[in-house]
């Protein structure tokens, strides 16, 4: 048990989550005492790994793109010299039969040759479109995609890449949100690419960070070990909020008879779950954290005997047919991930529920090189993730902006990928932490 005084000044931050921003948060606290409190048996969120027989798996792809000076500073200082490699992306999208360099838009040459000149006639036209007066934005991410790119590569790659992703079509989703996150080549880049003049470096992740000893658990762990140093009985893992009051400005956690009074609340767990433990959270707040929806999904963690074939260190599968969206192999930018000689990826699958069709998917992932045979798998594990990505639809935006201006006058802050209800990068969650951090105190 923590011991805080009961003081206004003496009254700790108390912190829901101990994922990258819930430890951002901590990590960055200069004054106030504060406890980091976490439903799960260890720190990290879903930048966890998992070991098996040598093998290393994360909870998927979880590269490190960093580009805010602040954060670079701080991952620096959590690691030696040498512990981390920066590694140059290099990522594929499997389509028609072809291994294609990401991103589809700006790399269409390998397509049958009617198909690439279809997708650029279109490209034109949606320039053409584009530059008109008067138009109107986007409704949804198809007509983005398509008012972008044109129909042909919306079609091609945005709408069944992201129909697979969401597990909901295009025209469900808010056209804007993934405007940061996909690249926009300009128009000489896309004609170019259709050419064969191979473009890359497109896009923000096309860098990244990751341990050279394998596995991205090991950033939420030197966050944490930087926190206990402080104060060992800071984070308290295996404990879940069961209440809040906020009128009272206290919390009830499991299994604990006694309230825990705060002097700020920072919460990084999903927006639905923190509405659902604040009983005094008027009739408005409830129906807007009802309409909240997230993507659900699951994944296999793959070792084989052998290194895969694959070069690629993740890609991109369009195609309905196909029953997986994406394909990494971690140990293709880092060797420790696998045994010598063997290899350690995921394959993240389209279908929600249901006994995946396992010979299905190794065939495919024969078929596209990233197994040499069946006989090449040494075990598979199926994971679940019961909130991957927040679904951004059209309910989302005023939904969490209702749910935002109640919180903020009650004194609670909701930030991170879940606590925000936003998509987001790693970065982007360690930065919300400083930011919670600063608020916090203020």
């Amino acid at each position: 048990m923590v011991a805080f005084v009961t003081s206004p000044e003496g009254l700790p931050v108390v912190i829901l989550g101990a994922g990258l921003t819930g430890l951002s948060t901590a990590l960055h606290l200069r004054h106030a005492p504060y406890l980091l409190v976490e439903r799960g048996q260890r720190v990290g969120g879903k930048a966890r790994s998992e070991r098996r027989d040598g093998y290393t798996f994360d909870v998927t792809g979880h590269w490190l793109h960093l580009r805010d000076d602040r954060v670079r500073r701080l991952v620096d200082g959590l690691f030696s010299a040498g512990q981390l490699v920066e590694i140059e992306r290099r990522t594929g999208v499997w389509l028609q039969g072809v291994m294609l360099p990401y991103p589809f838009q700006a790399n269409l040459h390998g397509l049958p040759l009617p198909v690439v000149r279809d997708c650029l006639v279109a490209f034109m036209e949606a320039q053409v479109e584009a530059a008109r007066p008067g138009v109107a934005p986007p409704a949804t991410f198809r007509e983005f995609a398509e008012r972008r790119f044109g129909r042909g590569i919306a079609e091609l790659f945005f709408v069944p890449y992201n129909t697979k992703l969401w597990g909901v079509t295009p025209d469900e989703l808010a056209p804007d949100w993934g405007s940061r996150f996909i690249p926009l080549p300009e128009p000489e880049q896309v004609i170019g690419g259709a050419l064969g003049l191979r473009q890359e470096g497109l896009g923000y992740n096309a860098r990244f960070l990751y341990p050279r000893a394998g596995g991205i658990d090991q950033l939420p762990e030197a966050m944490a070990a930087r926190i206990r140093g402080r104060n060992p009985e800071a984070i308290r893992v295996g404990c879940a909020a069961e209440e809040i009051d906020v009128v009272g400005r206290r919390v009830k956690l499991v299994g604990q008879d006694d309230w825990l009074e705060y002097r700020a609340l920072v919460s990084t767990i999903p927006l639905p779950q923190l509405v659902a433990r604040i009983p005094a959270a008027p009739p408005e707040v409830r129906e807007a954290a009802a309409a909240l929806r997230w993507v659900s999904w699951r994944y296999l963690d793959v070792a084989t005997r052998r290194a895969p074939p694959l070069r690629e260190h993740w890609v991109y599968v369009p195609e309905l047919h196909v029953p997986f969206f994406r394909v990494g192999v971690y140990s293709n930018a880092l060797p420790a991930m696998a045994p010598p000689g063997a290899g350690s990826l995921y394959v993240e699958l389209a279908d929600r529920s249901g006994r995946p069709d396992l010979p299905q998917v190794i065939q495919h992932l024969v078929a596209m090189g990233a197994l040499h045979d069946a006989q090449d798998v040494a075990f598979t594990e199926l994971r679940e993730i019961e909130c991957a990505y927040v679904l951004l639809d059209d309910a989302y935006g005023p939904a969490t902006a209702t749910i935002h201006q109640w919180l903020r006058g009650v004194g609670v802050r909701a930030c991170g990928r879940y606590g925000a209800w936003i998509y987001n990068s790693m970065e982007d969650s360690i930065i919300q932490g400083m930011e919670a951090a600063a608020w916090a105190e203020a």
